[in-house]
């Protein structure tokens, strides 16, 4: 049965800060984390904007999500600096993150902040958005939670870590956002609510054997990771460098807590007109490269885009029809103002 229904933007965005406000967000704390979590939805990804409010205020109420903590500088050179996120609200800090980094690019060239001691940033092409919005080319990570096996391991011991990169083209931008498995566990999460089969394969059942039932995946936290070993080798490079450059904590050591909290994350920008790329230039090689990427023949049935076309499509179709909402979680949060 369908319980989707559409909700216009500003509505969707304006509940979440009344709902956030109430639980001891300040004003500019909550627009920010609202529009974030609106924008995900907006942009077709659910999982990680209506879908993902609830348990983000789960998290508030248990005290590992501290609305009233801010970001403070640790270190600083004119193009890097050092943030703890004294466990705060992570779309917030990963939004003043990639802002530092902007604002050094812009100086610079280029700039870039780590993170450490923050929380999850639920999804992960805003802060692509963000970046291509400012005319930066961005790249942005996080470590997470264990819960992808090494490849031929047997038990989850490194986390889905995803990786961010984003170019400005022309009014849009090129974004490649994706976890180092197969699909997040917010993607999983809505198959397994509609208790149906993944496309292609998810991970492992706990015989090992490969699976596209989600339940399975997510009971055993064995996901299966992209390019099979070349996934699992950069999830370990990309949590190394996290941890590493912001003295934060690695998958390993966020593992021993049980729970997901205190990651690790990292974020580069590049001015290419700061750096002697003028934009006319960028967008017409940026051009010229999607347009044979689009000139490709396919198979029956397939269709070729590029990373974030889809994305972007969504969000016009959503701005005028209004943003698709699970009516059941929506009714939910609604109730959180009464």
């Amino acid at each position: 049965m369908d319980t989707s229904k559409r909700i216009p933007l500003i509505v969707l965005q304006t509940t979440f800060t009344q709902v956030l406000k109430k639980h001891g967000f300040d004003q500019e704390k909550a627009e920010i984390c609202s529009r974030l979590f609106a924008m995900a939805s907006l942009d077709g990804v659910a999982s990680h904007g209506l879908n993902r409010f609830p348990a983000f205020l789960e998290q508030v109420a248990r005290g590992k999500v501290n609305p009233n903590k801010a970001p403070i500088k640790e270190f600083s050179l004119p193009i890097m600096e050092r943030w703890n996120g004294q466990l705060g609200a992570g779309m917030y800090n990963a939004s003043l993150a990639m802002d530092r980094a902007i604002a050094m690019a812009s100086n610079n060239g280029m700039g870039c902040v780590a993170l450490n001691n923050t929380n999850h940033w639920m999804r992960a092409g805003n802060y692509g958005w963000q970046a291509a919005e400012a005319g930066c080319i961005g790249i942005c990570f996080t470590n997470t939670i264990p819960n992808m096996p090494a490849w031929g391991g047997k038990e989850p011991k490194l986390g889905n870590n995803p990786l961010v990169i984003a170019l400005p083209y022309r009014d849009k931008a090129v974004i490649l956002d994706t976890a180092m498995t197969q699909y997040s566990y917010g993607k999983m999460a809505i198959y397994k609510k509609a208790n149906k089969e993944l496309p292609y394969d998810a991970g492992f059942d706990s015989e090992g054997k490969i699976t596209k039932d989600p339940l399975q995946v997510i009971a055993e936290e064995l996901a299966l990771p992209i390019g099979l070993w070349k996934g699992a080798g950069l999830s370990m490079m990309l949590d190394l460098m996290a941890s590493g450059l912001s003295d934060g904590q690695s998958t390993y050591e966020i593992g021993r807590q049980k729970e997901e909290y205190g990651i690790s994350q990292f974020f580069l920008c590049l001015h290419p007109e700061t750096l002697g790329i003028p934009k006319e230039k960028l967008d017409n090689k940026i051009g010229n490269a999607l347009a044979d990427l689009k000139s490709s023949k396919v198979f029956e049935g397939m269709e070729i885009n590029y990373p974030g076309e889809q994305s972007f499509l969504r969000r016009e179709e959503n701005l005028k029809l209004g943003v698709p909402v699970d009516a059941d979680i929506w009714e939910s949060v609604k109730q959180m103002i009464e």
